[in-house]
């Protein structure tokens, strides 16, 4: 299927709507790709490259500082909630419209519009963001093409409802495992069961005190919780293993080996057989103090936030680049049948970042 191209002529909100109209689910991002990369090419003052389907696009003036704007081209599958539709109220509909197509149009309309900025720039547009980190584009392009994602400052413009939210959590997902001995539960005497050996390990969940830690003015919130608990062989049989699964979301001070240490810390003495790491992804510094982030901050208002929760800003930390969430979409319409987008927020988000650029 063929679609037209795009139209960087119109406002960021009236963008969005296009982008959504252009359907790209996950692993289907090739003709947005296409169309990105043509619309970019078209702006002479852009060298443009591309990696697959992600497309990276530089300015070349000499600045003092680099900042990157990155943003995903790829949607969850739609929810009957494509094509976009606009309200009276200003409202936009549509599969994307928060994650993040109305990110990316505000990127691609400060390509078109803001040719001469402060600072030079680096547009990064990437696929497979909301599937397997794997399949990450931004983590292809880190490991293909580092130099491509070289800069001072960095701006993911994920879905942050026009709020600045500095970082990110890292995340940690164990499986403790314990074990038991099968026996017929009518005999139960003769065995062990695996589910009860698991009780400690929900009493030290039960009785953790999460920490609080306060970076660059923001303060992140730790959480240890159980996500899921799996064990039982049939409605007759004593279980002999049970699995606890429990996700640590840890501040970004820490890193991922000194999370796994507190956490098997915490579990010590508990009976578990076995812990295992089923993943694991280093958090992001906010890095607020750098100038460019503090001029940044200056220039679109508001009192920055944590970003609770993992997005990739780590991978930008992870190259020594310091980075924030700004987006125009609510993080919580995201992946929602009802998902939209207030067009104002979008144009917000288009002129702050054109003013903090060029004035």
């Amino acid at each position: 299927m063929s679609y037209k191209g795009l139209d960087l002529e119109q406002d960021a909100a009236a963008l969005t709507a296009q982008l959504v109209d252009f359907p790209s689910e996950s692993g289907s991002e090739k003709p947005l790709a296409d169309a990105v990369e043509a619309a970019l090419r078209d702006l002479p003052h852009l060298r443009v490259d591309r990696y697959g389907n992600n497309v990276v696009a530089r300015t070349d003036l000499g600045r003092a500082e680099r900042v990157i704007l990155a943003g995903h081209i790829d949607t969850v599958p739609a929810a009957d909630n494509v094509p976009s539709r606009l309200d009276d109220d200003g409202v936009l509909w549509g599969c994307g419209t928060s994650d993040m197509k109305s990110g990316v149009a505000v990127q691609l309309r400060v390509a078109a519009t803001v040719p001469a900025p402060l600072r030079d720039l680096t547009f990064v547009f990437y696929d497979n963001e909301e599937v397997d980190a794997s399949l990450n584009g931004l983590g292809h392009l880190a490991a293909a093409h580092p130099d491509w994602l070289a800069g001072d400052f960095a701006v993911l413009l994920e879905p942050s409802s026009g709020q600045v939210e500095g970082g990110c959590q890292g995340t940690l997902r164990v499986l403790l495992r314990t074990e038991g001995t099968r026996a017929h539960s009518a005999r139960g005497w003769l065995g062990v069961n695996a589910i009860h050996a698991a009780e400690p390990v929900l009493a030290r969940l039960a009785a953790y005190e999460p920490r609080r830690r306060v970076i660059d003015g923001l303060e992140y919130r730790e959480g240890l919780n159980a996500v899921r608990v799996e064990g039982g062989v049939a409605g007759n049989v004593i279980p002999d293993e049970c699995v606890v699964t429990v996700n640590f979301r840890y501040a970004p001070d820490r890193s991922p080996e000194e999370a796994l240490a507190h956490v098997r810390e915490v579990f010590a003495g508990c009976g578990v057989a076995e812990l295992t790491v089923a993943d694991s992804s280093p958090g992001a510094l906010p890095g607020l103090a750098h100038p460019a982030a503090a001029a940044f901050v200056a220039a679109v208002g508001g009192e920055p936030k944590p970003k609770y929760g993992w997005t990739d800003v780590s991978r930008f930390s992870a190259l020594g680049v310091p980075a924030v969430n700004y987006g125009p979409g609510d993080p919580n319409l995201a992946h929602k049948r009802d998902e939209h987008v207030r067009t104002e927020t979008v144009l917000h988000c288009e002129a702050a970042l054109r003013d903090w650029l060029t004035g």
